[in-house]
This record gives C-alpha cells, structure tokens and sequence, in this order.
C-alpha cells in the first residue's frame, strides 16, 4: 500500500500567518541576534533587556518588511539605534547583517516572497547606512565638542591675552585636532603639529602656503563661499566635509570646523580652522559596507549583492549576447562536512570560490556565494564567451580535481541550473527562481547534473509548486479528504479488506489521485501530519465496521522515529482492534541503511498489526525480506503490474512473474496486486495464483 503519515490538525493555527507567528518570529530572531551581538562588545543591561531592545528594532524591520509601498527609512533608524545601545564592537555590524540576511531571506511564510530579497537588501543597505552616520556622528560630537572648547578658549585668548595665553597655547599645541590660525584672506599664520602630522608638512612648509592650497581644488569654492559668510556675519560657524591634499598631492577626508576671531574692537581679523582626520572613518565607512554584502568565509559577493548587481546588469546587458546565470549545488558537500568536520567543509568552500573565480578569470562575470553550499555565477556574454556545454564541462572538470585537507583528498562535483540569454526586461528575483527551478530539476536526475532553463518544463514545474503551495489550505478547507476502495480476492472478488486513500476535490483540476496528493505532499513538507490524518480518520471510520482497514506509509512515514508511538496511540484513541489494522512499508525504506523502517515494523508487527510490504520486486534482497520479517503480504511492484499487462503472452515474463509469486506463498504470505484494470489482467493473476487485487475490477466504495 503507498500512502503518508504524521500530523497537525487541519485547523491548526500553525498553517496560517498571524500577529502571533510574526511575535514568535520577532522573540526567536531577537533571542539568536542578542546572543551573538552580546560576544562583540560591552553593553551595560542584563540579556533579558538586550533581547527586549532588540525585539523592539526586529519589529520595526517586520512592519517595513510588510508594508506597501515598500521604505527602507525605519532600518536607518534601527541601525542609529544600535549605536546609542552601545553596540558598537569590531564585529557587531557584520554579526547584525548575517543573521538579519539570513533569517529574513528565511522567512518566506511570514513576508511576500515577491521581491523579497531586495527589501532585504534594501533594509540592511538602509541599516549600515544609519550605523555608520551614526558612528560618525557620534565622533563629529567629540570633536564638536572639543572644537567648541577650542575656540571657546581662542575667543577668550582674544578678549584677554595675558591671562588665557598660556591656556590656549597649552591647548593648542596638545590637542590631537589639528588647528590652524589663518587671516582674513586664508593664509596661515599659525599651526600647530596635529596639522602638520594630518598634512604631513612641517612647520616650514606652511610658510607661504594658504588654507586654499591644502584643499582639493572642487572643493575650494566651497570654503570660500563659506569663509564670506562668515565674514559677513550670515554665519556663526562653518563645518564641512572636505578633500585636503597633503604632501605629494595625497588626500585627506576630513572635518573642517571654522570661525571667526575678532580683536579686542569687535572687528574680525582671523580665523581658526580646526582639522579632524576622517580618513579612518571613510576607510571603516568601507569596510564595514563590503562585509554586508560579501561572504566572510569564501570573501565572494553575498546573495544580497548578487541580487543588486543583477537587477544592474540586466538594465545594461548587451542586446546582441545577453547574459546566462549557472546556479550550482555542492553534490557532497554534506557527506565531507558530517565525515570530515566543519573544517574540510570550509576548505572545500574557499577552494570552489577559487576554482570558479579562475573558471571566469578571463570573461565579464560575478562570482557569489548564495549560501550553504551554492554558488551563483552571471555573466556577460561577449562574441567571444565559450558556450554552455564548453563552460559546463570545464566546471566539471575543475570541481573534480582533489582538494588534500589533512592527507584527505576530497572533492565535490555539482549539479547546475543554467538560465541562457533571459529576456533583458526580466526581474532579478525571477530570474533567480528561474535559476533554482532549473537546478532543483537536474538534481532530481542525480550526482554532477545539469539543464538549461526550458520555458515549457518550467510552467510546468511551477504549476506543480504552484499546486503544492495551495495545499495547506486545501486540506484546512476540506478539498483534500479521505475515500477508501476494497481489497478484493481474486479467486471469486470478494472484498476482504478495505484501503484508505487520499483525493483531493479540486475545484479547477478535479479529481487528484492519491499518489500524487502524496507527491505534493511531500514537495511542502506536509506528507507526515498528512498522513497521520488520514491513519486517525481512517481508524475512526472503521471502528464500527467488521473489516480490516489497509493504510499505506511513504519511505519517511515508515522510517519517522515516532511512528510506533502515534499509530499504538490512534488504535488506543479510536478503540480499532490491532489485529484489523494492515499497514503497508516501503521495501525501500525496509532496505535502508538507517534501519529505523525495519525496527518500526518489528515493533508494530509484535503489536498485533499487519505488515504488507509495498512495492515488492524481484531482487535477492526482496525476496528474502519475506523470509526473514513477520509480514502478512507482499503488494507486488507497480512497474511488474505494467510490465505484465504490456507484454501479456511473453513466456520468460510470465514465467518470472508466476515464480515470484509462488516463492512468496510457499513462504506463508499472501501476494496482492494492485492495477488490475481488465478482466484479462485479472484472469492472468488469479491463474498465477496471486491472493488479492485492487484497481478498476473492484467498485470504489466511497
């Protein structure tokens, strides 16, 4: 029997997005952010208040993430935020900036997953803009602070020279600000060494030398535009940001903060210019936008930069050659890192951005990490880029070259989604999902494979999630329900048990089978409290009924390590006999390495219930399942039943076929055929001397 299991009400609030799954969202994420933010630098409140303030800012990053039309403002003001908290260590802005990235690209269920990762980008764009301004502000107020004492003590050295004299040289010539008097016109008259080390100029060479000449010459215009102003009284104070030049033409970023002196008369007749440094600051500025948008691991390009450049790229891509994306994903990547240890897993990640950084060392293309173990490649096309194939094998090639970590050779092959020349006016997110549908295509073929996105195949494939998403509320609404069929004896057709199945009533498409409710099922990860329905539903339908009930388990079902507890505890809650209920385990699940589908059916046989082992074929290992396991039937594989009704009349497949069914009963369990659909199939089986059948032959009961 094939069918799911494992469960949630269809009614449960966990299906549905509420004010209370974006708070539990808003705790968790506030939790994991005060938890790694805490390790960066000092902040003086208990945890418990950390993830308070935190939660508050996570807040105002969900309302900017849902609101229409979309504004990145309020992640400015979280990232000035984090600045008054204190949360200003080496690391903490880029601590912030990955687990935001991450757990907001995450959160697929609780925000529009349209343009998603560009309010992503957007926000946390916003955010390390905020920061850093208020960083800097934060050092423009010290300095402000400090210039007005400066000047403070310049303006009283004026009023009353003998006495603030010794205070305002003592000040000038210790302060790590460089100062600078100057006349009406600009030229220096006085400097102190602060200057000279900012300027890298002695004392001599000021001589001669002019505010103007230590400014960038863009920038002149607007230094003396302000100097006038002041002059003129419009003004009590200049700041700017300017371009100096020091010695050899180098520049400086710095702060300029100005004002005017006057002498003992109230007249002016200098100046006093007070230089800050801000070429850390811009250099930090830098650093800290470049960690936000790259992978610190592998240092490539991050997702959310990627998705950036792309929307770039498209706009001004060549209309003759186009662009292509390859979207990749490490085959072993998982086996390296739970064999071998986090360390072989990173290594064999920087050594893949490498090798793929050399692969398209030579065209117009962005290299990036997406995350985990995928990688993103967009290039440019030119006359002369290699085509697909070509750039296909030479990936293969490269990848498949030994990485030695610790005397252990590893490497990892990957399978590759390719979306060839897109049309120029597509949105970056869809080329992205594009990309991925295409992998997750050829992965679905095996190890180190690969597709070129197909128009058809990809409406289809996005009907079929499409489908797929809607389930959850199909089921909730009722379309997705329980039938059952009867399980007949194929010697006079009468009905010996009963199967419950899945259907779902959709209104649009009709009739959905069971196997493919199960299919869908398992693409949204709802086959196990699916199918533990459908096992309570059917075990209630069937308590007051006289016939056994059939329920069919999927390989996950049959392996989920809660399975002998849940089923013990519907037979307990429904009051159905033990000895009624016959469940149906994937041979293949039997067969894994794991072993837990083979312990659950040791378990749930010593308990009464009836194992029929599904999918049953013609392998050494099949058959000797029937004589090693207390099973009470097999049900012969779907490809058999096909292949019989196709080459019906073929003496070698007839004979195999009547064999394995003999063997199977000269072992004590009965043989059950599920597809009979004519009555020539059905004489054809009963002659083989197979006990059971379901299908067409046999009316479905409700």
């Amino acid at each position: 029997m094939t069918l799911p299991l494992p469960d949630r009400s269809p009614h449960s609030p966990e299906l549905r997005i509420s004010a209370e799954s974006l708070d539990r969202a808003r705790t968790r994420l506030a939790k994991k952010w005060a938890y790694l933010v805490s390790s960066t630098t000092y902040i003086p409140m208990p945890q418990p208040e950390i993830e308070h303030r935190l939660g508050e800012l996570v807040g105002v990053l969900f309302t900017a993430m849902r609101t229409e039309p979309f504004s990145s403002e309020g992640a400015t003001e979280v990232g000035a935020r984090l600045v008054e908290l204190n949360f200003t260590g080496r690391t903490s802005l880029r601590r912030t900036v990955e687990i935001l990235g991450k757990s907001l690209l995450a959160m697929t269920e609780l925000f529009p997953a349209d343009r998603l990762p560009e309010r992503v980008v957007g926000l946390l764009g916003a955010l390390t803009s905020g920061y850093v301004e208020a960083v800097r502000l934060s050092i423009f107020t010290q300095q402000e602070n400090l210039n007005r004492a400066l000047i403070k003590a310049a303006q009283d050295a004026q009023r009353d020279r003998k006495a603030s004299e010794a205070r305002f040289d003592e000040v000038f010539t210790s302060s790590n600000s460089g100062i600078a008097i100057t006349d009406l016109d600009g030229a220096f008259v006085r400097t102190n060494a602060a200057l000279g080390e900012i300027l890298d100029l002695t004392p001599a060479e000021f001589d001669g030398l002019a505010l103007f000449d230590v400014v960038a010459p863009e920038d002149v215009p607007f230094v003396r535009n302000g100097l006038r102003e002041l002059a003129d009284g419009k003004s009590e104070r200049l700041r700017q940001r300017r371009t100096m030049l020091g010695k050899d033409g180098e520049t400086v970023q710095a702060h300029l903060a100005i004002s005017l002196l006057r002498d003992g008369d109230g007249n002016p007749n200098h100046y006093v210019v007070i230089v800050g440094d801000d070429t850390e600051l811009t250099l930090l500025q830098g650093q800290l936008s470049h960690q936000s948008l790259h992978d610190v691991l592998t240092g490539l390009p991050n997702r959310q930069f990627f998705t950036t450049r792309l929307e770039r790229v498209l706009r001004h891509a060549d209309q003759t050659f186009g662009v292509t994306m390859y979207h990749l994903d490490l085959d072993a990547f998982s086996v390296i890192a739970n064999g071998l240890g986090a360390p072989a897993a990173e290594a064999l990640l920087k050594s893949t951005a490498e090798r793929l950084r050399s692969i398209f060392a030579g065209e117009s293309a962005m290299v990036a990490r997406l995350g985990g173990d995928e990688f993103g490649v967009l290039v440019q096309n030119e006359a002369g880029t290699p085509d697909v194939v070509r750039t296909i094998e030479q990936i293969n090639e490269v990848l498949a070259e030994p990485l030695y970590v610790d005397g252990n050779g590893v490497a990892s092959s990957a399978c590759i989604g390719v979306v060839h020349r897109p049309q120029p006016d597509i949105e970056a997110a869809e080329l992205l999902r594009l990309a991925d549908m295409t992998l997750r295509r050829a992965k679905r073929n095996g190890s180190r494979q690969w597709g070129v996105y197909d128009p058809v195949q990809s409406e289809l494939d996005r009907a079929r999630f499409g489908l797929a998403a809607t389930m959850p509320g199909a089921w909730e609404s009722g379309e997705v329900g329980m039938y059952s069929r009867p399980l007949a004896r194929l010697a006079d057709g009468g009905t010996v048990a009963v199967e419950a199945l899945l259907r779902w009533e959709h209104p649009e498409l009709g009739q959905l089978p069971h196997a493919q409710c199960v299919e869908l099922a398992e693409q949204i990860g709802l086959v196990m409290p699916l199918g533990t329905w459908l096992l309570r539903s059917a075990c209630e339908s069937m308590a007051e009924r006289q016939l056994p009930l059939g329920v069919g388990l999927t390989p996950y079902q049959a392996a989920d390590a809660d399975l002998v507890g849940e089923v013990l505890q519907v037979l307990e809650d429904t009051g159905l006999d033990p000895a009624r209920l016959q469940l149906g385990m994937p041979v293949r699940a039997v067969l894994s390495d794991c072993g837990e589908a083979a312990d659950n059916l040791a378990v749930l046989a010593d308990s009464g219930i009836g194992i029929v082992l599904d999918g049953f074929g013609t392998s050494a290992t099949d058959l000797a399942l029937v004589e090693d396991l207390p099973v009470r039937g097999v049900r012969l594989a779907s490809s058999l039943v096909r292949l019989q009704a196709e080459r019906s009349g073929r003496s070698a497949l007839d004979r195999s076929l009547t064999e394995l069914v003999a063997h199977v009963r000269s072992a004590g369990v009965a043989v059950i055929v599920d597809g009979i659909e004519t009555p020539a199939q059905l004489d054809w089986w009963r002659s083989a001397g197979a006990d059971f059948g379901l299908g067409r032959m046999f009316p479905v009961l409700s």
